[in-house]
């Protein structure tokens, strides 16, 4: 098997805070030429560089089995959150000290896209046809990623049977979590408009502030649902009330808030946002809805059993199934094929000095070797 340590170490030297282009996908492209793959990539959103959505660039490769074998794909991002100050080392200087990989991306995800490489490298071209889909659009606003992938894909005739997304889902040690369903999610801005004015003659003023105040308390006061069997109950959080008043003594003319909600399948995005608009219009305000991401479930079945079973082969314990915590692509990918996700130890993800212990990756390119076998021999 190919050296999972030294393909991560190749990837997390090529700097790509989100969103990403150019060396790190030559990387991974220079990986997956000799063995075999065709390699496609392309750009999206050119002429987004003020918004920050763009440019992204993005790949899927496909390395083509026998006629009429199954399509496994493994899926994940090259992107990176900005580095921030207080590392002991370079971030994107990969370095190992002790037992462990030090780097920007060592958890999430270079590492896991490394592990793939090197678990793909030692499965044979006659077990099936495997696929990577690599976006350069995860951690920022995703709307140049794996959208756009999947309609590339579309466009190639490219459906897999099976999708494994590697973000770092385990928790206290490798392969104690794979995430079977994520929550999904939605975010919203409400506009309450006045008319600006001296305190002292409230009368000639409309102040706003009363009615947003209103407004936030009765979001606050919903309760959504008590959860489900595999979902915990949804949550809505008000994460930002705006004014802008630098005076004492003046009416604001304008008030903002926002909120975002985690909802599960027990709700849909468009139905939660037809309740947040009746809301907002009784209190005279706006709603400006975004939704994220809508919840998805891959059911406890086959899927999950044979990832389970690689890792127990691996590790000696089975993943705990859960679908707790923030949102991934598997939102997307859900749409064309059963998606689960697992990977690396998420405790240092996101974080300064961000590491991996050097076994978890040797480890966890062999439970993506058994994965994808037992995927393609279905």
């Amino acid at each position: 098997m190919a050296d999972p340590v030294d393909l991560t170490k190749r990837l997390i030297a090529c700097e790509s805070v989100t969103p990403a282009t150019g060396s790190v996908f030559d990387c991974l492209e220079a990986m997956l030429l000799p063995l075999g793959f065709a390699v496609h990539r392309f750009i999206e959103g050119v002429g987004e560089e003020a918004s920050g959505a763009g440019p992204v660039e993005n790949l899927f490769a496909v390395r083509r089995g026998p006629a009429g074998s199954r399509h496994f794909a493994f899926a994940g991002h090259l992107d990176v959150v900005p580095p921030g100050e207080g590392w002991t080392g370079d971030a994107f200087a990969p370095e190992v000290r002790g037992n462990l990989l030090y780097g920007r991306g060592a958890v999430d995800m270079k590492g896991a896209i490394g592990c793939m490489v090197a678990a793909v490298a030692d499965i044979p071209a006659d077990a099936g046809t495997i696929g990577l889909i690599i976006t350069g659009d995860e951690e920022g606003v995703a709307l140049f990623g794996t959208r756009a992938l999947m309609d590339r894909m579309a466009e190639l005739g490219e459906a897999p049977d099976l999708i494994l997304v590697g973000e770092p889902t385990s928790v206290h040690r490798l392969g104690d979590m794979m995430k079977i369903g994520r929550r999904g999610s939605l975010n919203c801005w409400f506009v309450v408009e006045g008319r600006e004015g001296h305190v002292a003659y409230p009368h000639l003023a409309d102040n706003p502030l009363p009615r947003l105040v209103s407004l936030l308390a009765d979001l606050n006061a919903m309760e959504l649902d008590e959860g489900t069997d595999w979902f915990q109950p949804s949550n809505l959080e008000i994460t930002d009330i705006a004014v802008g008043n630098k005076a004492t003594n003046v009416i604001p003319a304008r008030a903002t808030g926002r909120i975002s909600i985690r909802f599960n399948d027990r709700h849909s995005g468009a139905g939660l946002v037809a309740r947040l608009e009746e809301i907002a219009a009784r209190h005279g305000a706006i709603a400006r809805p975004v939704i994220s991401g809508e919840p998805f479930l891959t059911p406890p079945g086959d899927f999950s059993a044979l990832i389970a079973d690689a890792v127990e082969a691996e590790t000696g314990i089975r993943p705990e199934p859960s679908t707790s915590g923030g949102t991934s692509d598997a939102r997307f990918l859900k749409s064309i094929a059963p998606v689960i996700e697992f990977g690396l130890c998420n405790a240092t993800m996101h974080k300064r000095d961000e590491a991996v212990a050097l076994e978890d990756l040797a480890v966890l390119a062999r439970i993506y070797r058994r994965i994808a076998l037992a995927a393609l021999a279905a």
